[in-house]
């Protein structure tokens, strides 16, 4: 289970060492399935906590205001 309070840095930075690990020709095919369910479980969090991010940005106006989209 992810942790709710990790920042989009932190998880990015797990990913890259899930990463590392997996191209580790030392890692065993089991430990490779596990980091991989690992690094998918990272990147649908952190797709959504983009989304969140996306929907929270503001748009502003030819007339200055500003405005969520």
């Amino acid at each position: 289970m992810l942790q709710e309070e990790q920042t989009l840095e932190e998880a990015f930075a797990k990913l890259e060492e899930l990463a590392q690990k997996l191209e580790d020709s030392e890692t065993s095919l089991e430990d490779s399935f596990r980091f991989y369910k690992k690094g998918m479980e990272l990147l649908k969090y952190c797709s959504q906590k983009l989304d969140t991010v996306e929907k929270k940005m503001l748009q502003m106006d030819e007339d200055g205001t500003l405005r969520e989209f």
